[in-house]
């Protein structure tokens, strides 16, 4: 089975930066297109940001362009997002995905494994 596993998220003040991580069990990512998502109650699973296979192809959302990044490390089978400037509108519950998708993707239909999320919060 494939276990992932966030972490990272936090109350920050509005303007600071959070590192979150997932570390993926079970499945190497070095051969997986990987992808961060964000949801809140009642409202719809959203793109934030993924990375093809080789990380040499990136999407972010529009909300989150030119503020956060994202990235792996092979070595420990670990994807992260690093998330600067944050903003009140960013807090949400993070979740990582993995998928067998050639391309990164902004459709978490594309994404077969899924985290338990951890909860982002910005206050201002």
């Amino acid at each position: 089975q494939v276990l992932m596993v966030e972490s990272g998220g936090g109350l920050v003040q509005a303007g600071d930066s959070l590192r979150l991580s997932c570390v993926v069990s079970g499945r190497s990512i070095s051969d997986s297109v990987m992808g961060w998502f964000r949801q809140s109650p009642g409202k719809e699973r959203e793109f934030v940001a993924s990375l093809s296979k080789n990380s040499g192809w990136r999407l972010l959302s529009d909300s989150v362009k030119g503020r956060f990044t994202i990235s792996r490390d092979n070595a420990v089978n670990t994807v992260y997002l690093q998330m600067n400037s944050l903003k009140p509108e960013d807090t949400s519950v993070y979740y990582c995905g993995v998928g067998t998708s050639t391309v990164p993707s902004r459709d978490h239909h594309h994404f077969d494994s899924w985290g338990q999320g951890t909860q982002v919060t910005v206050y201002s």
